[in-house]
């Protein structure tokens, strides 16, 4: 099977991508917000990242803000392809925002793919958490595009088993046999019998596949559920959620709350960076900075949101809303 090449996890699966592509000299385009490691990683292998931030839009009158608001503006990525562009890392559903690129984006970065002879890692580990009826597109299905792209996939994410550390990649057997010889001497082997595991998981739900009893139906209405519950908790304090198109995880601004927590002019932590410190050891809920998610040239750009994880148990979001709302007492008391 050349099209196929299982990994320990998804993150060696992003290691071999680029250590079998990436030279010397060579620029990779990476879309902040983004997950942490394509950046040592692209540098490891001698790369130069080259940032395109999504950008937010203001949403409509009265509307919370989606993850779809966040864009990318067509002519500030045309404008970082060069002859020097080796790939562009795409993940979609997006961490941290949750956001679902749409066709017309993914068609966006296709065209400018083909046009640049450039490759596509496409990181599509939350591929089956999509919620509110939209659809997670291979951004591979679309014409001149499956030859040039590594589609990177989790059994952590796709079955919540993180730590059996089983991923996989997907593409043309011309890429991946470059990610074979660097599978082969680094790591060598995955553990059979999480691979078997994991096999038996993908042969249960192909037997289910679109019924009310699969998995892969039933994860993501629970999780919407539990992402609903967390948007009411927030906006009750009054943070302001962006509300996730998928992924488990929901980011939330912070900026009306530069009166509890003042901002400290001229320090090079950012402010999300301090506030969830503070969050954590005043009330006793943690979250991660959004700054994290950015290059350091950046990270102030982007600096009054963080990012909650939804995927929890029940009693935990019970106990984190009640946080929450003994807060919103705080404040609103006279």
């Amino acid at each position: 099977m050349t099209n196929v090449m299982v990994t320990v996890g998804a993150y060696q699966a992003l290691f071999c991508c680029f250590q079998a592509f990436i030279d010397e000299g060579d620029e990779v385009i990476i879309i902040e917000p983004f997950f942490d490691c394509y950046e040592p990683m692209v540098k490891m292998a001698g790369g130069t990242p080259v940032y395109i931030p999504l950008r937010p839009k203001a949403p409509k009158e009265g509307k919370l803000m989606s993850s779809a608001d966040w864009q990318l503006d067509p002519a500030e990525l045309a404008s970082k392809f060069s002859e020097q562009t080796k790939a562009i890392v795409l993940n979609s559903p997006n961490n941290p925002l949750g956001k679902v690129f749409s066709r017309g984006e993914l068609e966006l970065i296709a065209d400018l793919c083909v046009k640049h002879d450039a490759l596509c890692i496409s990181d599509e580990v939350y591929e089956w958490l999509v919620y509110d009826g939209k659809q997670h597109i291979r951004i591979a299905s679309l014409p001149g595009m499956w030859d040039r792209t590594v589609i990177i996939g989790s059994a952590g994410k796709t079955f919540s088993v993180t730590g059996w550390k089983v991923g996989w990649t997907v593409g043309p057997n011309r890429l991946l046999q470059h990610l074979r010889t660097v599978h082969q001497n680094s790591v060598y082997h995955c553990a059979t019998a999480a691979q078997d595991a994991v096999a038996k998981g993908f042969q249960r739900e192909l037997e289910h596949y679109g019924k009310p009893d699969s998995y892969f139906v039933q994860l993501p209405r629970e999780l919407q559920q539990k992402r609903d519950q967390l948007v009411q908790s927030l906006v009750a304090v009054g943070m302001k959620p962006i509300i996730p198109e998928g992924t488990y995880f929901l980011v939330a601004d912070i900026s009306e709350f530069k009166s509890e927590v003042p901002d400290v002019p001229n320090s090079d932590e950012p402010y999300d960076s301090r506030f969830a410190k503070w969050m954590v050891k005043n009330k006793g809920l943690a979250a991660i900075p959004l700054s994290a998610f950015y290059c350091g040239a950046h990270k102030d750009n982007y600096n009054t949101f963080i990012r909650f994880c939804f995927a929890k148990e029940d009693a935990t979001l019970k106990a984190a809303d009640d946080i929450l709302q003994r807060w919103k007492l705080e404040k609103t008391a006279p």
